[in-house]
């Protein structure tokens, strides 16, 4: 039924093994760091924007304030 007659094999893979599984743990770390990445670039962005608006709506009050 299946391939390889232990996990142990399974996991040697014919001596193959160590560079499968590095293989598929680098691939893993790059799809982490591509899902990751532009959420936390989204965070950041979001948080500029909002010191930009906050500090934009201080400066309209003092203008308003000064014009009065």
């Amino acid at each position: 039924m299946f391939y390889f007659d232990s996990v142990a094999e399974a996991l040697n893979m014919g001596g193959h093994g160590v560079y499968v599984w590095v293989s598929y743990a680098i691939t893993a770390l790059v799809i982490a760091v591509l899902m990751v990445q532009p959420m936390l670039a989204m965070k950041r962005q979001k948080k500029k924007f909002l010191e930009a608006v906050k500090r934009d709506q201080r400066a309209q009050r003092s203008s308003d304030a000064s014009s009065s």
